[in-house]
């Protein structure tokens, strides 16, 4: 199958592959996103997979050749530090994007595909205790129902709209069973003819769980479920699987010891998986597609790439090492990428 994986890195811009890894390119000088900046996010639309969104330290930019060129999108977003981007599964032509550190933290929505992109909700406060400014961490859109928008800061809570963004609930607090305010990812599972849709909001420490919409949660200390690691990364749905789930955690950020665990049966139990190399960091993102749902990729805070092709059950390194990857995507399409020129004088 074709396919092109892209990097998402903080120091190296972006680098693709459309050869299975086998060789990269780094983006051109003639890119909005400079080929050695820092790019935080990507997104593939579900229905158009040349089509793929990167959240960077100049905004959001857009690509429709899978990632070999780029535009910048316009409006408010513009010139500002995007931390994620997620595309509306229902209708691919709204794109959530959110901003952070050094930008002020903020909400935005784009309606015609990320062209544009227009200001939610007020910004937030500009510091906070943990990260001194915060960072809109993750953005979920809820495949039941996309008028559902969630999102999650780092740190500035869990917070929920039922109308597509117009008006909006805070999740957590000290009086409510998610009492952390540092949110690392959101992830929902459609509902099935044996299982209600089941939520999940992970906070830095603790694996939160809701089968019922949000109304009620479970969840306890992640360093008393996970081999005593406590860093709670992200988490992430298996495509075509109605119940598979990844999540990584590691002891600490950037970490010295990290596992990747997978769950068959929608977050109830999680078995550890199997890492064939020693990761150098706690592992940061995955990347997936439903084009080939055993193929899943994993990078790690400090560069390491992974490989699985049974679905997340066993993980191979990549030979390639990069900067700080922050976000991976792979798409099944094969981008035309050139090399750079090389210069020997």
């Amino acid at each position: 199958m074709e396919r092109t994986i892209i990097v998402a890195t903080a120091g190296q811009g972006m680098l693709r592959s459309n050869d299975d890894g086998q060789s990269w390119h780094r983006l051109g000088i003639d890119q909005p996103i400079e080929f050695d900046g820092i790019v935080r996010s990507l997104a593939v639309d579900p229905t158009q997979p040349k089509r793929v969104y990167a959240g960077a330290d100049c905004g959001v930019c857009v690509s429709e050749d899978a990632g070999a060129n780029w535009r910048r999108a316009n409006g408010e977003i513009e010139g500002k530090t995007v931390w994620s981007v997620a595309v509306d599964p229902v209708n691919p032509s709204v794109v959530y994007a959110g901003t952070g550190a050094p930008s002020r933290s903020a909400l935005f929505k784009s309606t015609d595909a990320g062209e544009t992109f227009k200001r939610l909700i007020p910004d937030f406060p500009e510091f906070c205790a943990g990260v001194n400014r915060p960072r809109l961490l993750t953005i979920c859109v809820d495949p039941d129902d996309n008028r559902q928008v969630w999102f999650g800061l780092e740190e500035g809570g869990a917070w929920r709209s039922g109308d597509a963004g117009e008006t909006w609930e805070r999740l957590d607090g000290d009086d409510r069973t998610i009492r952390h305010s540092d949110i690392h990812s959101i992830a929902i599972l459609p509902a099935t003819s044996s299982a209600p849709k089941t939520t999940f909001v992970l906070t830095v420490n603790t694996v939160y769980r809701s089968t019922d919409d949000g109304k009620t949660w479970s969840g306890e200390p992640s360093k008393e479920r996970f081999d005593g690691m406590y860093y709670t990364r992200t988490i992430q749905p298996l495509p075509a699987d109605d119940d598979g789930l990844l999540l990584a955690i590691g002891d600490g950020t950037p970490g010295i010891k990290t596992r990747i665990y997978r769950s068959s049966d929608r977050g109830e139990s999680w078995e550890a998986t199997t890492l064939k190399q020693i990761p150098n960091s706690t592992v940061w993102a995955f990347g997936t597609h439903v084009a080939d749902p055993k193929l899943v990729y994993a990078g790690t805070k400090y560069g390491h790439l992974f490989a699985s092709r049974d679905a997340g059950k066993s993980w191979d390194k990549e030979w390639r090492d990069f900067s700080e990857i922050t976000a991976v995507a792979w798409t099944p399409v094969a981008a035309p990428l050139k090399a750079h020129a090389k210069s020997d004088k």
